[in-house]
């Protein structure tokens, strides 16, 4: 049996951080991301059940420049945490992975994801109704990995749902395989997060790496203490609720 290529995933959350994170971590020496960042195999509407690794890693190889041997390949795709078929297929594929998760607050998580999809002229709803009715526009489409899925796009709420995304993850793969970031971590203290995410992946240590923000976005942020976000917040309580519960989150 063939070695799998990809050891490591930057595999969640979307707007949660993963663009920053790959971008320093692709500055390791021993690293290599896909030129894209996110290669999107697992989560491919065409990825079949049947492919073993070599037709996996086959996906795999135009994603990458040519590279000497002993660096490390992982991929930043951050729907794969989200659906437990992506997380199946990964397992399938590599029971060794390695996953990091960047988590932000999934209120402002959720709004950074709204304006995003305004942004590509996807989202014509405003605010308030994208967010009440993302049950009804998600519903039948559970299963739906096209490209134009409701379920890609539409997902606010849903991709904040960090307790469910976790039982899925570790159904499949040890807590010692999955490190979980906040999106605060990398921003404030981004030589101690990195040398933890460094250690996690047993690369050698690396000084002068250079982390930037990106992507902050055109919008205004719902005020910290303001009616709109209590109300975002209460939409969200369950989520919230058994985050706080499962797994000891507390996104404040």
């Amino acid at each position: 049996m063939s070695v799998p290529r990809i050891a490591f995933l930057v595999g969640g959350v979307q707007k949660g951080g993963t663009t920053a994170l790959a971008r320093c971590l692709a500055q390791h020496p021993d690293v290599r991301l896909p030129q894209d960042k996110e290669a999107h195999v697992f989560d491919a509407p065409d990825f079949d059940e049947a492919w073993g690794t070599q037709q996996v890693d086959a996906r795999f190889e135009g994603h990458f420049d040519p590279a000497p041997e002993g660096v490390v390949y992982g991929d930043a795709t951050p729907i794969y945490c989200f659906h437990p078929t992506f997380v199946r297929r990964i397992a399938a594929y590599n029971p060794a992975m390695r996953w990091i998760l960047i988590l932000r607050h999934p209120v402002e998580r959720a709004v950074s994801h709204y304006w995003m999809e305004r942004r590509r002229g996807a989202e014509h709803w405003p605010f308030w109704p994208a967010m009440m009715l993302e049950r009804w526009r998600l519903a039948g489409h559970a299963d739906d990995f096209s490209r134009s899925s409701p379920l890609r796009r539409f997902s606010y709420r849903a991709r904040g749902d960090y307790a469910r995304q976790l039982d899925g993850l570790y159904a499949h793969f040890p807590r010692d395989q999955v490190l979980l970031l906040r999106n605060g971590d990398l921003a404030n203290a981004p030589e101690e997060t990195l040398s933890g995410v460094f250690r996690f992946l047993g690369l050698r240590p690396v000084s002068g790496v250079a982390c930037e923000r990106v992507f902050e976005g055109d919008y205004a942020a719902l005020p910290r203490h303001g009616w709109r976000r209590r109300l975002l917040v209460w939409l969200m309580r369950r989520e919230l609720a058994a985050a706080q519960a499962r797994y000891g989150l507390n996104p404040e």
